[in-house]
Order: C-alpha cells, then structure tokens, then sequence
C-alpha cells in the first residue's frame, strides 16, 4: 500500500510512519519542513519513503504526488494549546485545517489514479464541554471556537466523497505517549508538586498513542470503516482521577491543585483545553470491532511511563 500523511512529524504522525515503515508500505511524507523530515526518516532506515515540500493551504505542484497513492492521511493543523488565543492565533487554527484539508480533497479530486480512503483527524473539541453531559458520535455539535473549528474542518473533508473516496473522520481525544500532553505534565509530579489541573472535576477523555496509530491503520485496510469515529479510549476518567493514577505510577503525592488562574494567565482561552473537558465515549468506534490495547488509563500511563 502507498500512503501519504500530512503531520507526519508531529507527536502522531512519526509513530504512524514507524508502523507503516515497519509493516512494508511506501510512504509520501507531505511536509512544510523537508530538512527535518528526512533527519527523522533517513533513507538508511526507510527506504520506501518519499519526502515532498509543500506549504498546506495553497495549491501547487506537490498535489500531483497523491496520483498513486492508495490511502492518505491528514494530520495537519497548528497546536492548540501551545499559546494564548489572540485573534491571529485563532485564525491560525481555523485555517490551518480548514485550508489544508481543503487542498487535500482537491489533490485527490485531480489524482489519477485516486486514493481509496482519506483518514482525516478531527477533535472531540467538535461536542464543546461540559462536566455532567456524555456524548458519542451521534451526539450533536457545541458551539464555542473549538467546536466550530471542528464543523468547519470537517465539512471540508466531507467533500472528499464527491471524488468516489471513502472517508474516516477520527475525532480525537487527548493523546498520552513519552510526549505531548503528558510530556508537560510529568515535570511538577517528579517535583512532588502535582496535581489537578483547575478543579479536577473536568472529564478527561484520552487515547494512548499506540492505540490511535492502530486506530488509523484499521481504518485505511478496513473497506467497511467509514464516517466519524471517536478515536478515545473507552474509560474516560475526571482530571483528578487522573492525577491520582498518575501519582500512584510514579510514586509521587498528587494533591496539589494548579489553580484555573495560573493557566489562564499563561494561554488566555487556550486554557480550556484543559480546564474544561467532556465525556467522551467511542461508541461507534467499538461497533466497527476495533480493539484496544490500552483500554484502561493505569495500563495506557504504567506502559508508557515504563519507557521513561
């Protein structure tokens, strides 16, 4: 199978090329930062990959390497909670998905031959928050930036049907791996000062990385998957449970609070990523017969935490 991946860099995206690497497949590596690409993936260990500079929200020449490919997967779009929400910033967000996926439905409506299947992450920032509501696939939209960001995203990788290509649209939860989000929540527990993050009562809806790698894979082989998919683990836990879990693992207290304010000063809006939460189940995700691996949150942190 030849696939391309956008993201391919990022915290996701590098474990997806190992696995794919790993298994055989040839991989097109679409990437605004080439140089660092072929430093991550040198053609001494990854022989059947092809690194290919383009700038994601502008048309160009790079749309004709998707002419081939049997499967693509669009990782792409700006951090969320990596700065504070200025109007710039939010711009940055919307388009960098917006924009991205849109190029990426029109490569695949000019390829010949085209891609089968389009993965295509989303987030469960598309339910907006809520500590009391549960919501699955079938559970309507919220209305706040995040949410928006989501309906937009995901109407335009909805037009990739038009082109006759299968669509897997993965509304993911928060990703735990050596990295990412954990990566930033480590520090102050190894310094015995953890703990919840605002009032701990904030649904933590999660996935471990593995498992979200899986997720993709079974949804570019499987002909029967489409449509959106809650790419959580199917045990959601409060803020503060997880800190509890945490602690336990790394034998550190965990009952010192970050209050809301601290966050706020330091990302504005963007703190509700974390301040604000919401349950999320992977209903559908299940009834397609995928399996995790890490189904439990204490299995999903003692797994990674091991490699630390």
């Amino acid at each position: 199978m030849k696939v391309a991946i956008t993201g391919a860099t990022g915290f996701v995206g590098t474990r997806l090329v190992d696995r794919l690497n790993a298994e055989g497949h040839e991989l097109l590596i679409l990437t605004r930062k080439p140089d660092k690409a072929q430093r991550l993936f040198p053609n001494s260990a990854y022989q059947n990959l092809e690194v290919v500079a383009y700038k994601p929200t502008e048309s160009g020449s790079w749309q004709q390497a998707i002419s081939g490919c049997d499967g693509v997967v669009n990782l792409a779009g700006e951090p969320i909670a990596e700065a504070r929400w200025t109007p710039e910033r939010k711009q940055e967000i919307l388009l960098s998905r917006q924009l991205a996926t849109q190029k990426i439905v029109e490569a695949i409506a000019g390829a010949n031959p085209k891609p089968t299947v389009l993965v295509n992450a989303s987030a469960i920032g598309y339910y907006g928050t809520s500590e009391t509501a549960t919501f699955d696939e079938n559970s309507p939209s919220g209305n706040d930036f995040l949410a928006q960001v989501c309906q937009t995203w995901e109407a335009e990788a909805e037009k990739v049907r038009a082109s006759g290509t299968r669509l897997a649209l993965l509304r993911l939860g928060i990703v735990l791996g050596m990295g990412g989000a954990l990566a930033k929540m480590l520090p102050p527990f190894q310094l015995f000062a953890g703990g919840p993050l605002g009032s701990g009562r904030q649904w933590f809806s999660w996935i471990h990385r593995d498992d979200l790698v899986n997720l993709i894979l079974f949804s570019l082989n499987r002909s029967e998957v489409e449509g959106v998919m809650n790419a959580t683990a199917p045990n959601p836990v409060r803020m503060s449970e997880f800190c509890q879990i945490l602690g336990e693992i790394l034998h550190r207290p965990s009952w010192l609070p970050v209050p809301s304010f601290a966050l706020e000063m330091l990302l504005g809006d963007g703190a509700k990523v974390v301040l604000e939460g919401q349950q999320v189940l992977p209903k559908r995700t299940l009834s397609t017969g995928f399996e995790y691996q890490y189904p439990t949150l204490k299995a999903a942190l003692s797994e990674i935490l091991r490699h630390s």
